[in-house]
C-alpha cells in the first residue's frame, strides 16, 4: 500500500531539470517581448536567441536523464509558442510594422498563427513523422529569421521606417513557411557521440569565432539561408520531377515509334 502511494506521488510530480530550462526558454521570450515595449530591440532579439539555445537543451537535457514527460512536452509547446510565436511578432510590430497600420498588425498576426498551427501540426504528427526531417519551417528557426532581421538592422543603424516593407515580407514568409508541406532537415540523426575527424573541430571552433565577430550578420544569414534553401530544394525537386516525367514520356513514345516501324516493316 506505501509502494502504491509513493508511486502516485512520483507520478503526479515533474521533472526538474529539463522544465528548469524551458522556463528560462520562456522567461527569455516574455522579457523580448517587455524589451520591446521599452524599444530596447537589440536585446529583445538577443533574447529570443538565448530562448533558442535553452529550448534546444530541454530535450537533449531530458533524454540524457530519463525525464521525459507528457507534461514536459506540452510545456514546451506552450513555451515555444510564446518565446519563437507571440514573442518574435510582437517585437517585428513594436520595431517596424505598427507604422504601417492594419498591414503591419496582420503580417504580425499571420506570423502568429503561424507559429501556432506549426506546433500543433508538430505535436500531432511527431510519432509519425520522419524525424530526420521537419514539415514546415521549424518556429526556432523561424523566429530567428524575424528577430535576426530586427538585430542586424539596429546594429547598423538603418531606420526601421526604411524597411518596413521588408519587414512584412519576412514576418508573412516565416509564417507561411512554418505551416507549408515544405521539408527541412532537422538534424536530429546527428550522432554526437560517435567519432569525428580533427578538421570537423576546426571548422566549429571557426563558426563559433565568426559568429562571435558579427553575431547579427552571421546569426540572421544563417537562418535566413536555413529558411530559404526548404524552397530553392523543394522547387528543385520539382523541376527534376518534371524532367524525368518528361524523358520517360519521350522514351515511352520513342518505344512505340520503333514498335510500329519494325510492324511496318
Amino acid at each position: 500500500m506505501t509502494d502504491l502511494m509513493e508511486q502516485k506521488k512520483r507520478h503526479r510530480g515533474i521533472y526538474l531539470l529539463p522544465n528548469l530550462f524551458t522556463t528560462s526558454a520562456l522567461f527569455g521570450g516574455f522579457y523580448a517581448v517587455i524589451a520591446s515595449m521599452q524599444g530596447h530591440f537589440s536585446a529583445a532579439a538577443i533574447a529570443v536567441f538565448i530562448a533558442m539555445v535553452l529550448d534546444g537543451l530541454d530535450g537533449r537535457v531530458a533524454r540524457m536523464t530519463n525525464t521525459q514527460s507528457d507534461f514536459g512536452a506540452e510545456y514546451d509547446s506552450l513555451s515555444d509558442m510564446v518565446s519563437f510565436g507571440v514573442a518574435p511578432a510582437l517585437v517585428m510590430f513594436s520595431w517596424s510594422l505598427s507604422s504601417l497600420g492594419k498591414v503591419g498588425w496582420i503580417a504580425a498576426f499571420i506570423y502568429c498563427v503561424g507559429a501556432a498551427l506549426r506546433l500543433a501540426r508538430f505535436n500531432t504528427q511527431s510519432g509519425s513523422e520522419d524525424k530526420r526531417y521537419f514539415t514546415g519551417l521549424a518556429s526556432p528557426a523561424a523566429a530567428g529569421m524575424v528577430v535576426g532581421f530586427v538585430w542586424i538592422c539596429e546594429d547598423n543603424g538603418i531606420a526601421p521606417s526604411a524597411v518596413s516593407w521588408l519587414a512584412v515580407f519576412l514576418t508573412v514568409s516565416a509564417g507561411l513557411l512554418m505551416v507549408s508541406s515544405i521539408l527541412y532537415r532537422s538534424f536530429k540523426d546527428l550522432n554526437l557521440k560517435s567519432r569525428v575527424p580533427f578538421v570537423a573541430l576546426l571548422i566549429m571552433v571557426l563558426v563559433f569565432v565568426s559568429i562571435s565577430l558579427q553575431p547579427p550578420i552571421i546569426l540572421f544569414f544563417v537562418f535566413l539561408g536555413y529558411g530559404f534553401s526548404g524552397v530553392v530544394i523543394y522547387l528543385l525537386r520539382i523541376i527534376f520531377k518534371r524532367k524525368r516525367l518528361e524523358q520517360k514520356k519521350n522514351q515511352e513514345e520513342q518505344t512505340e515509334d520503333d514498335i510500329k516501324a519494325s510492324d511496318d516493316n
